[in-house]
């Protein structure tokens, strides 16, 4: 088996001389856009996307370990591709992602199946891969290159109205409960020229918006010191782009000055944030290693509704963490009931392996964790359906993305991350249009646009 410290002599022409690929795609916005950075270098190769599994030569599985038993899923969707295998000998089957970064030599071992393992460093390396594959060799690369810089150019296919662009990789806060520094690597930025130029050959190609990834996004740094909120703000002036989103942001970076750049490039950069709390009681924060307590968090969000009052906020929250006890949880409902968030992302707490909190010996019992997790989606679902209902008679900017021809209906999104449906063409497509809201639930607007 060939490792990333083996190389070979090989050549791209002709590699995929039309063959199929199919990529199966799990996990965050992160995972989604490295499949379509996959997917971009392979149709360089001649490679064709397909469907189906059963119509490709090359499958490749990117995996995400954020979830409960993330190994379990792919050793389950690797078998369903045995049957193809035993028809198909030529056919190769990989894992990227997060899972291959974790398992690395080990996913090979356990799953004789698979061809290659490509780690979440080794994505640019793929046309290499899959040649050495070719050739009969099974190669694992998944080695961390901490010392490189971050250095990659935005690769879509067809970016649309609306596409992701990566600022920075890896994260270096080490929660307790979170495998991204495993899986991901510490924590680099990307050149600021290198966002300008790629945000502007976007605009280009008739992008509208962007959204800006990144573990931790607001933690950016250019290499000539450039911050999360310069950076907002060198692209509100130094490109066309007409909408700025961005994700995942961490509280306790989330500063006075991102909010004032905010403030000031409201007409370009969303008024949507997601800032993750993941629980409202500080002696569980501590022990999550977050880097703010509850009151913290509370100063924040107070902060960001007064200059930005028409602030949408959501967020993570995680139940059941090792220790947290009946009234810690409450503090959670509580915390639930000041901020008001129009969209939440609740899990119960389940242990990823090389975690600090993995090892704590104060463990939830899985039934308790579930009855918490229920309270907190109960709790949310009212909450958020009484907020929506602000929406209902208010007209809101909706920039549009898609048609149904089906059914006569536009579907975009407003400023505030919302999706909004309505009756239009195909023509609309990429325009920004007013829109008066008939109907409102949490994560769906219905209306009818204003002449």
């Amino acid at each position: 088996m060939q490792t990333d410290t083996q190389s070979s002599t090989f050549s791209l022409t002709q590699i995929g001389q039309g063959d199929g690929v199919y990529i199966s795609t799990y996990g965050c916005q992160m995972n989604e856009n490295d499949s379509e950075r996959m997917m971009t270098l392979l149709e360089m190769m001649n490679f064709r996307p397909v469907t189906s599994p059963d119509q490709a030569s090359l499958i490749i599985i990117n995996s995400c370990s954020i979830r409960e038993k993330p190994v379990h899923k792919v050793h389950s969707e690797v078998g369903k591709y045995r049957k193809l295998k035993n028809l198909n000998p030529k056919l190769k089957i990989g894992v990227a992602g997060c899972v291959a970064q974790q398992e690395k030599e080990n996913l090979k071992a356990d799953i004789p199946l698979i061809d290659f393992v490509l780690g979440t460093d080794a994505i640019d390396r793929l046309p290499e891969v899959v040649a050495r594959v070719r050739d009969g060799a099974p190669v694992v690369a998944a080695r961390f290159e901490h010392q490189q810089p971050y250095h990659i150019e935005t690769l879509v296919r067809n970016p649309g109205v609306s596409t992701f662009v990566n600022i920075t990789k890896g994260c270096d806060n080490f929660c307790t409960f979170c495998i991204v520094p495993f899986t991901r690597g510490r924590e680099r930025s990307r050149p600021l020229k290198h966002l300008l130029d790629d945000v502007n050959k976007l605009v280009e190609r008739g992008v509208k918006e962007v959204t800006l990834l990144g573990q931790n996004v607001n933690s950016y740094e250019s290499e000539c010191g450039t911050n999360f909120a310069q950076l907002l703000a060198r692209l509100s002036t130094d490109t066309g782009i007409e909408r700025i989103r961005y994700t995942t942001s961490h509280p306790k970076d989330f500063t006075d000055e991102l909010i004032d750049v905010m403030a000031e490039h409201s007409h370009k950069v969303m008024e949507y944030i997601h800032l993750p709390v993941q629980s409202g009681n500080s002696d569980v924060l501590a022990r999550m290693n977050r880097g703010y307590t509850r009151e913290d968090y509370l100063a924040r969000a107070k902060r960001i509704f007064e200059r930005l009052p028409q602030a949408v906020l959501s967020t993570d929250l995680i139940v059941g963490f090792p220790g947290e006890t009946d009234e810690q949880f409450e503090d959670t409902l509580t915390l639930m009931r000041e901020v008001p968030y129009e969209n939440l992302f609740a899990f119960a707490y389940s242990p990823r392996p090389m975690t600090k909190a993995a090892r704590f010996t104060d463990q939830v019992p899985d039934e308790v964790k579930s009855a918490r997790l229920a309270r907190v989606l109960d709790l949310h679902r009212e909450i958020s359906f009484a907020l929506a209902k602000k929406y209902e008679g208010t007209t809101l900017k909706v920039l549009v993305e898609r048609y149904d021809s089906e059914t006569g209906r536009v579907q975009g999104r407003s400023t505030q991350n919302k999706s909004v449906y309505f009756r239009g063409s195909e023509q609309l497509i990429g325009a920004t249009v007013d829109v008066r809201i008939n109907e409102a639930f949490p994560l769906v607007l219905r209306g009818e646009m204003v002449l």
